[in-house]
Formats: structure tokens, sequence, C-alpha cells
């Protein structure tokens, strides 16, 4: 498993049936997490949360605010700043096990020491992008929500990077993807950490599992002649990272020179020492 353990603004502190005890900055969160099913004891730490979210049996759920200092904070990991928000769907804003991701990227950014153009499918609130952008890479950020290209750039604008060349596009990724192609236009590094369920243009509802294929055979013909990196994550169970191997290694190995490898990405618990496990990715990289 590889492991995010560089932070300092961020830490599990502890987990048990069905949360983790989260520290986000100087607030303290309790959240819902489905592979957290152990029932190890809960110590007075867990009575001295700010805020923790509760599942409604209809769907959905809301933040229990017990006592916030602020609706929203910043928090730093080396150079990279970004912005904490608790949204109506449990999350905060950002995937701090992505660091180890964010890591592997901005080095082989800069070990490339040339002009590197980056590709970020379903960019969210765009971690990977200000972390490549640090790194001196040219980004194209895409997603389909606007509110998250908003938090995106005020991502960039937070790590001093507003001036950075970086391409904001709100739109459906497979759409913009097959556009690119017949443009012409190419990229050296593919990160794509698409939901495990979405919906298409018609709004339609359509799985990970279903689509994941498509896409990246898709989006490798975006590859250029000399390509860094093609990164996949999966937050989704039923998706190995095995399986996400296999798809990169029929896809982006058939038609370039490289390694695919793929792993367990994951978080340290403090209390116990333990790793909490946050997901898969998969990537194909030129050696």
């Amino acid at each position: 498993m590889r492991i995010a353990e560089n932070w300092k603004d961020f830490e599990v502190i502890d987990t048990s049936s069905g949360e983790k005890l989260e520290r986000w900055g100087d607030v303290v969160l309790a959240r819902p997490d489905p592979q957290v099913i152990w029932q190890t004891p809960k110590d007075a730490q867990w009575k001295r949360i700010n805020a923790r979210y509760l599942r409604s049996n209809s769907g959905g759920g809301h933040w229990e605010i017990k006592q916030m200092p602020t609706q929203e904070w910043q928090i730093t990991y080396g150079s990279l700043r970004f912005l904490i928000r608790p949204t109506g769907f449990k999350h905060t804003g950002l995937f701090p096990e992505q660091a180890v991701n964010w890591d592997f990227m901005a080095e082989k950014i800069r070990q490339a020491n040339r002009p590197v153009k980056v590709l970020n499918l379903f960019a969210y609130t765009g971690g990977a992008t200000v972390a490549c952008a640090a790194a001196g890479a040219q980004v194209c950020h895409v997603d389909a929500s606007k509110g998250m290209v908003q938090w995106a750039r005020e991502n960039a604008r937070l790590s001093g990077l507003e001036q950075h060349p970086i391409r904001w596009i709100v739109d459906d990724c497979l759409k913009f993807i097959e556009r690119e192609i017949r443009r012409g236009n190419r990229y050296d590094a593919i990160v794509m950490d698409p939901p495990s369920y979405g919906r298409g243009p018609g709004g339609e509802v359509w799985k990970l599992e279903d689509q994941v294929y498509t896409l990246v055979d898709k989006a490798s013909q975006l590859l250029s002649e000399e390509p860094l990196f093609f990164l996949l994550n999966s937050y989704t169970t039923g998706l190995s990272a095995s399986v996400m191997a296999y798809i990169l290694g029929v896809t982006v190995q058939r038609s370039h020179t490289g390694q695919v490898t793929a792993d367990e990405i994951g978080l340290p618990v403090t209390r116990t020492g333990l790793v909490l496990p946050c997901g898969s990715t998969a990537i194909w990289q030129k050696l």
C-alpha cells in the first residue's frame, strides 16, 4: 500500500464503528466511512469534535454542528494551500490520501526537465491540478460541476498559481475527450479520478465499472509521442487495483512502452498506528 504520510495539517486520529475521526487544521470532524467495519472502543477524543456528519435513512445526510469556529478554513500541504468547507454530501473539498499521488506526479514533472502538458479529468477541487502546476506543468482542468471548478480556481489562487497556465473547463469529461481527439490536442500526462457513480449528459445514471474502459481507452488517444504517465484513481470497491492495471495494460501500454503498477492508497491512523485504506490507484509511467 502507498501511504500519504507527509501531512502536517491533516490526520486521521482514530476509526471505529463506521466512522473516522479527522483533524483538518484545528477543526476535528467525524465522518462516515463504510470500510470501517470494526468496533473498537472510542476514547474521549471522540467527544471533542467540532461537527459530525449523520446519514439519513432516506439518503443523503446532514452535519450536526457541535462548535464550529468557522464555516470554511484553509490547510496546507507543502507549498500548496486548500480551502476546506464541509458540504452537504459529507465531503470537505479534499481527498487527503491523494497527496501520495500529488508527490508522484510532481516528481515526474520536475524530472522531465522539459515543458509538460497535463490533462486532469474529473478534476474536482483541483488537488492534482495545483500539485502539477506548482511542479511546473501546464494543466487543463476538466470537471462537469461549475461549482467545483470555481473551488479549484480558488485553491490555485491560494497556492499562488493564479497566473500559471491552467485551462479551466466545465464540461462532461467524455465529450471533452472526444472533442480533443478531433482537435488533435495531445498531453504528456493524464490524471483521471472519476466518481463511483455519475450522470451522463442526458441525466442517465452510470456506474464507473461500466464506463471506465471506454474513458481510459479514449483518453489514451490524447497522449503525446513521449508521455510521462497516466494515473487512474478509483474509490469503487468493485473495481480492484489489478483490474485498473489490466485496463491500462490493454490501452495505454498497447501504444506506449512503459510500466504499469497498481496498489491501494491509504492514510495512517494515529491512535492505532495502522493504515486506513482509501481506494486504489493504477499508474502507467514511462521509465
